[in-house]
């Protein structure tokens, strides 16, 4: 286990921006994220113990100890956490209840198709709105773009906002302790870009794409979409797979208008700049086979459980 997964909800806490007085005037209802983070040091071992040991159906007891808390902790958490108890949560993980959502998108995805849903105006779950940036844009590096970020915690960990004047360009999500690690990985995506830290200025943003009572249909949140023409389309097609389904590499390859290329479909899913928000995890393998993810397995799982809290509740 890495010096992260080890750390108490203390010491996240004690390495988390500090925002000032003034700043929480400002901003009042963001602390709840901070309580967020901290969970998620808890739920993350406890999805690594789910992870391979799903066909025991482990008792709480046993997920608890794994996790580090008592049992009677692990189900508050839960219950907080994403509106589920950790029985639940753990049929929502197994494999046989990724197969069951796997059988139950396709309906799901033919129809929000037939119904139009598919154009670059497409508003899902979170109410997004999103443009392209022109392929001359990406090929320049993103010289002459500004990008201001910040990190902030949420459900999943630390995420790294990255905002341009015209939208959300990049979220990527990180442990404690590796958020560095995470800028890097961004930058190097647009290397000539020109880059600010403001964690006030990102704080908004952040709350907005976690904290479900802000998602309105009447105030979209605006991305901007930086990459080749082929990666759009792929992250486009995404967009168009509702919360709480799941869709393959194979079937969003036919969906992008490439139904042989499975494999580079999967490299653009990797490539996704802005995980969650364009909602990468939501894609798995022929068998409903939780596969790879950027951000790490534990926490795909971790969003998928998530988002099936979010849709039963």
């Amino acid at each position: 286990m890495t010096a992260a997964q080890n750390m108490t909800a203390a010491q996240i806490a004690s390495i988390m921006p500090k925002p000032t007085p003034e700043f929480i005037e400002t901003f009042p209802k963001l602390a709840p994220l901070s309580n967020a983070a901290a969970d998620y040091d808890a739920v993350r071992r406890a999805i690594a113990h789910i992870r391979g040991n799903w066909r025991d159906q482990p008792e709480i007891d046993i997920i608890a100890d794994a996790a580090g808390v008592s049992a009677t902790d692990l189900h508050h958490l839960f219950r907080r956490w994403c509106g589920l108890t950790p029985k639940a949560f753990l049929q929502a993980l197994t494999l046989d209840s990724a197969r069951e959502l796997l059988r139950q998108s396709a309906s799901v995805l033919d129809t929000s198709y037939e119904v139009g849903l598919s154009g670059p105006g497409r508003l899902h779950d979170l109410f997004v709105t999103h443009e392209a940036m022109s392929p001359g844009e990406w090929k320049a590096g993103g010289e002459g773009l500004t990008i201001t970020y910040g990190f902030h915690p949420c459900p999943f960990g630390m995420a790294l906002v990255m905002m341009t004047p015209r939208g959300l360009a990049g979220l990527a999500l990180a442990d404690p302790g590796e958020e560095r690690a995470s800028l890097d990985d961004m930058r190097a995506r647009w290397p000539k870009a020109k880059y600010v830290e403001d964690y006030a200025a990102t704080a908004a943003t952040a709350r907005r794409i976690f904290d479900s009572a802000l998602w309105k249909p009447d105030q979209p949140l605006r991305v901007v979409l930086i990459g080749t023409d082929f990666e759009i389309r792929v992250w486009e097609k995404l967009l168009t797979i509702p919360m709480g389904r799941l869709t393959t590499y194979s079937d969003l390859a036919r969906r992008a208008g490439a139904p042989k290329a499975a494999r580079a479909v999967g490299a653009a899913v990797g490539k996704n700049p802005i995980s969650f928000v364009v909602p990468c995890h939501r894609v798995v393998g022929k068998n409903g086979d939780i596969t790879g993810y950027h951000w790490g397995i534990s926490r795909k799982r971790a969003m998928l459980g998530w988002e099936a809290g979010m849709t039963t509740m």
